[in-house]
C-alpha cells in the first residue's frame, strides 16, 4: 500500500517551519528529512506519522499515548522504539506538530551523525585497500 501523496503534503506542511524538508523511501512508507540528512519522521503506508525518538525522548511520547512503529516478519512482529507515533491531535495542529518535531530533531541529528561517521570509516577502510 502506497502512502497517499496528499497526506505526505499535509505532513510536510505541518513541519514546514523546520526549514527545507525532503522525503525518501523507508520501509513501505516515506521518510521525512530536515537539515539534509536528519530523518526525524516517517509516514507509514497505513497513514501513521512516526517520529524519531531515543531513550531520552521516548517517555514524552509514551506519556502522550504514542505507540512505537512495528512490522511483521516471518519470525513475528518487531517493534522499532526509535520511531514513536505522532500524537493524533498534532495532525491538525501545526504548532503541536512542530513541537514534537523539535523534540525528535535531537535523536535525528544523533542518528545522522552516527551514519555519517560510519560512512567515513568505511570510505577510509576502502581507500587503504
Amino acid at each position: 500500500m502506497a502512502v497517499d501523496a496528499d497526506f505526505v503534503d499535509h505532513v510536510i506542511d505541518l513541519f514546514a517551519e523546520l526549514g527545507p524538508l525532503r522525503t525518501g523511501r523507508m520501509f513501505s512508507g516515506v521518510a521525512v528529512y530536515a537539515e539534509e540528512d536528519a530523518m526525524f519522521a516517517m509516514i507509514s503506508s497505513s497513514g501513521v506519522v512516526y517520529m524519531k525518538s531515543d531513550d531520552a525522548t521516548r517517555p514524552a511520547y509514551e506519556a502522550a499515548g504514542s505507540e512505537p512503529f512495528w512490522y511483521s516478519r516471518g519470525s513475528g512482529e518487531r517493534q522499532v522504539t526509535s520511531l514513536m507515533a505522532l500524537p493524533e491531535s498534532a495532525l491538525d495542529d501545526p504548532g503541536e506538530a512542530l513541537g514534537w518535531a523539535r523534540i525528535s530533531m535531537g535523536p535525528a541529528r544523533a542518528a545522522a551523525e552516527k551514519k555519517r561517521a560510519e560512512k567515513a570509516r568505511k570510505a577510509a577502510r576502502a581507500a587503504k585497500t
